[in-house]
């Protein structure tokens, strides 16, 4: 993966309701863009970690989100690597990702081991 792309783990459910309105807005798992301040995403080296914290005990269908940097950034939203609370460097975006800019959907779910699995 190149250093400019990153992952967003989401429910099928919320992008769904992003497809429909043409962005994606949501945080994290049930936090909105507007209540925290930007989307929370990770490198693929992160994901799983990740999903066992977001989602340990799901048994919904997810979704991971492929996105670009600098795709976002030359259209006006803001991407920052930061530091959270476990001493690790996260990518947040500040600002609601419009879909056409997501490069690919990927389908996931927790499986019974609470290990994030990838549908291929």
């Amino acid at each position: 993966m190149s250093q400019n792309l990153f992952l967003h783990l989401t429910t099928k459910r919320d992008w769904e309701k992003a497809l429909l309105v043409g962005r994606y807005e949501v945080s994290t798992n049930g936090k909105t863009l507007a209540e925290v301040g930007f989307i929370h995403g990770s490198f693929a080296d992160q994901l799983q970690e990740v999903a066992g914290f977001v989602f340990a005990g799901s048994t919904e269908d997810l979704v991971v989100l492929h996105l670009d940097t600098e795709k976002l950034e030359v259209n006006g939203i803001p991407v920052r690597v930061e530091m959270a609370s476990n001493g690790q460097k996260y990518p947040h975006v500040y600002g609601a990702i419009p879909c056409a800019l997501v490069d690919k959907v990927v389908p996931a779910y927790m499986n019974t081991e609470g290990r994030l699995t990838l549908e291929t």
